[in-house]
């Protein structure tokens, strides 16, 4: 093999590594096999990757299944690249697929694995276990509930219920999708014997709809069962002591189980005895916690700084920014979100201006997530210019301290610089999220731009497929609304692919009862009956349409229709300087 032709790159790794590949001319495909596996492993992006890629195709290696099925494994986290190297393999195997198939589901892209499975199962093949694992981590992350329940169709129908990582995958596709109940119904009904994974997840699902009870009895049986406990275990039932507050199950009993079985020294259980201390008995326990800790990394200092903040002790986190500083450990940018989050929900400049000078003076860099902190603090305290200036000094942005300064323009009134840094934003491949596109409409409709709000709707739904929440529909109508132009509202509704959806008819509706317009208000409501079930709520709104309009008579009648019985007698009563509405005088 000639080493003129290797990429310097990588005749340089090959010459750290494997200094026998190229002093070797001829070589068994096993041991070519060996060093070329080795190789794949050093790499660590997409450009050492290709490389590598490359000297396969010189060497014919390309063509045999087991040197291509490790270059996708080691591109798994490179989705892009995976799928262009799947594309131009003439019979992939199930093992290339679901590797593939994995990618998308740990990339941002997780609906193309939904794409994927479904020509998967059009090529006939006999799908296995880790296809189905990966197919349900995809639909949970996306969101996908009525995919994620195909999925369960199918693999109950072929018989992978059977399979503990299935059911365990589809419990966390459930619990991911805010379907507890059910996933708690699935828990229940395991056709193999369930793991601590098993109750991990369960209790995890309970714990995002915030419902701690069922978490702290979930904990008791596992205890009661004798089924050894994990950091993950522990870390979820603190979560859940630290918010029910004298609560029998108290931090004190959970500490102290936590010295039993030897978890206690645990940086991740350490952080979460201060948080859950900050959140019950009191700081002054967590710092006991911290004091006591043997080792102490940097997040170990952020948990006890943010619990100071959120106690209204800053003085106390600023003390332990300068006891950082000599004992040589080094804040990050999450050292101080804390202090910025808590500045900026009370608007208060002091602090954040402090935490900003620190930065400065101790010369550290503004990334991305101290920099939407500190973007997010000075816009809510009306200083424009210093929110520019964070956003100019941060290096690597991402797309929350993008979406940040596109908000700040908005607040401020500077609805044109926030269409400007969107462009900006997608000109340098970002793609925007809800939130982003919040952002924006939120400017149009400060600034009443209806022909750009109308126009960035559109952009959301049909160029990003984006599912519009009422926060999207309500800037849209909100605009609309105050150029007087709801029936367009109505019109552009209609109009998108998303017009199955009740709450932009239930906004517009809202809207027609705010701006007084009973009669496009009445061809709301009955689209809403034709469309959807029907919705006392929807009544109630029309009923205030009616009595906002002045006309009475249908406002007591509709009142009439919902109460379902006669109204004897009816007494105006002022809102304003208008008659808007009638008061029961008792028979």
């Amino acid at each position: 093999m000639n080493t003129t032709v290797i990429p310097p790159l990588l005749r340089q790794k090959c010459q750290l590594f494997l200094p026998k590949f190229f002093r070797v001319r001829h070589q068994s495909t096993l041991s070519l096999n060996q060093n070329l596996v080795f190789l794949l492993q050093s790499c660590k992006g997409t450009l050492e990757i290709s490389q590598i890629h490359g000297l396969m195709i010189k060497t014919g290696l390309d063509l045999v299944p087991f040197t291509l099925s490790k270059l996708l494994a080691n591109s798994i986290h490179h989705t892009s690249y995976a799928a262009k190297i799947l594309k131009y393999i003439k019979s992939p195997n199930l093992y290339m697929f679901n590797t593939l198939l994995r990618s998308y589901s740990i990339s941002d892209q997780p609906r193309e694995a939904l794409i994927l499975l479904n020509h998967m199962r059009a090529q006939s093949l006999m799908l296995d276990q880790f296809t189905f694992v990966s197919a349900l981590k995809s639909c949970a992350r996306a969101s996908e509930i009525w995919a994620g329940l195909g999925v369960h169709s199918v693999l109950l129908r072929n018989g992978f219920v059977l399979f503990l990582n299935v059911m365990n995958s589809l419990l966390h596709f459930y619990c991911a999708c805010g379907w507890v109940s059910d996933a708690h119904k699935l828990f229940d009904e395991f056709s193999v014997e369930r793991d601590l994974v098993s109750w991990n997840t369960l209790m995890g699902g309970y714990l995002c709809v915030h419902k701690y009870s069922i978490v702290v009895d979930l904990f008791k049986q596992i205890h009661r069962d004798g089924i050894g406990v994990s950091v993950t275990t522990i870390l979820g039932i603190l979560s859940v002591v630290g918010e029910l507050k004298g609560h029998v199950l108290g931090g004190e009993c959970i500490h102290g189980y936590c010295i039993k079985i030897g978890l206690s020294m645990n940086l991740n259980v350490t952080s979460a005895l201060i948080s859950m201390y900050g959140k019950t008995s009191g700081i002054g326990s967590g710092r006991k916690v911290f004091d006591e800790a043997d080792a102490k990394d940097v997040v170990l200092w952020n948990c006890l700084i943010d619990r100071y903040a959120k106690s209204g002790m800053p003085e106390e986190a600023f003390k332990l920014l300068s006891l950082m500083k000599v004992q040589g450990v080094k804040p990050n940018s999450s050292t101080f979100v804390g202090l910025l989050s808590v500045s900026a929900a009370s608007g208060g400049l002091s602090v954040g201006r402090c935490v900003h000078d620190y930065i400065k003076e101790h010369q550290l860099v503004i990334d991305a997530i101290s920099g939407t902190a500190l973007i997010n603090m000075y816009t809510k305290c009306g200083l424009l210019k210093e929110a520019i200036e964070v956003f100019d000094n941060v290096g690597r942005k991402d797309l929350m301290c993008w979406t940040a300064m596109i908000s700040a323009y908005g607040v401020h009134g500077q609805a044109e610089n926030a269409i400007l840094l969107f462009h900006r934003m997608e000109e340098e491949g970002f793609r925007p999220n809800e939130v982003t596109f919040l952002a924006v409409l939120n400017a149009c409709s400060h600034n009443g731009l209806i022909l750009d709000g109308k126009r960035w709707f559109r952009r959301m739904v049909e160029r990003y497929s984006l599912s519009p929440k009422v926060e999207h529909y309500g800037c849209v109508i909100d605009l609309l609304g105050r150029a007087g132009l709801l029936e367009e509202a109505r019109k552009l509704i209609k109009s998108l692919p998303v017009e199955e959806d009740a709450t932009a008819w239930r906004a517009l509706l809202a809207a027609c009862r705010v701006y007084g317009d009973v009669s496009l208000g009445e061809q709301v409501k009955r689209e809403l009956e034709q469309r959807f079930d029907e919705h006392p709520a929807d009544s109630l709104t029309l009923t205030s349409a009616y009595a906002i309009a002045g006309r009475m008579e249908d406002h007591a009648s509709m009142l009439e229709k919902i109460e379902g019985k006669p109204i004897e007698e009816w007494k105006y009563f002022p809102i304003g300087k208008k008659q808007v509405g009638f008061s029961r005088v008792a028979a």
